[in-house]
């Protein structure tokens, strides 16, 4: 999955086109679902509270509508993903400056543990610098499979959306997800081919390969 998912990160500059239009609401509810997961993450993971993160994903969102004319759409002027990057990491600043003197910073791992690699010896991690772009890495990478199996769920039945996440997703073997589900050998495989080309459409509608 994270191979696939590695082939297809890119920008969806069809979408940032849309969203230098203010009044397009649908355009700014598809962003926020698409990017909000990835904000929030990886403002816990780089070492703020839940308050502070949201805080953080609501900052960028502000960020990102009045800077958003300012970026240049297309694929020789750099990458939406660092720019989003970029806009991410000045609010979990902002929140990190807010805090009082002394409040330790602790980044954390993909799992939520306390991630004792990311500090130095003589002072606490910096969210500005490489951790923060390492964090944002995995986490782009994860969010795009995240977002894009909701996108699915709301396109399948609960039932095929389950054989389909954990044959595919999880990579949990035929019999287990026969003995989970009740579904025959051939009816796993048949989900399998009816929901990977919603999947893959899903993946291209929430970074996608468009161009402009």
């Amino acid at each position: 999955m994270r191979t696939r998912a590695n082939q297809l990160i890119s920008t969806r500059w069809s979408l940032i086109q849309r969203l230098r239009n203010c009044d397009d609401q649908a355009s700014w509810l598809e962003f926020f679902e698409s990017y909000w997961r990835l904000l929030y993450s990886t403002a816990i993971r780089a070492g703020l509270t839940d308050a502070e993160a949201q805080d953080a994903v609501q900052e960028t969102i502000i960020a990102v509508s009045r800077n958003i004319n300012q970026l240049q759409t297309g694929p020789e002027t750099g990458s939406f993903k660092n720019w989003l990057m970029r806009m991410a990491r000045w609010r979990i600043i902002d929140q990190i400056r807010k805090r009082r003197i002394g409040v330790p910073l602790v980044m954390h791992d993909k799992n939520g543990a306390p991630d004792t690699t990311t500090a130095a010896d003589d002072g606490p991690a910096d969210p500005a610098g490489i951790e923060l772009e390492r964090i944002w890495e995995e986490e782009w990478r994860e969010n795009l499979t995240e977002a894009a199996l909701v996108r699915v769920q709301r396109q399948t039945s609960a039932r095929h959306y389950q054989i389909f996440y954990l044959y595919v997703v999880l990579g949990t073997p035929v019999a287990k997800v026969s003995a989970a589900t009740g579904a025959t050998a051939d009816e796993i495989y048949l989900v399998k081919h009816r929901l990977w080309p919603l999947f893959d459409r899903a993946v291209k509608a929430v970074e996608g390969c468009q161009r402009c």
